[in-house]
């Protein structure tokens, strides 16, 4: 699925309704990221993980958890 044109460059962006943030070179979390509103979306500089839960977010969950 092609990324939207505003983030095509940016890997993690984050649901601002819920401060988690996805991976959009993972299909699954992609596939959310598509679910929430262009104004909900936040990017982070730079473009890493790390970043992004340096800032207080954290990643997103998606699917069954294995322990």
């Amino acid at each position: 699925m092609p990324r939207h044109p505003k983030f095509e460059e940016h890997r993690y962006l984050g649901d601002k309704r819920h401060f988690v943030f996805y991976d959009c070179d993972d299909d699954t979390q992609f596939a959310r990221v598509e679910d929430v509103p262009l104004e909900k979306l936040q990017s982070f500089a730079p473009d890493t993980s790390a970043e992004a839960r340096n800032r207080g977010w954290r990643p997103a969950h998606i699917g069954p958890t294995t322990d």
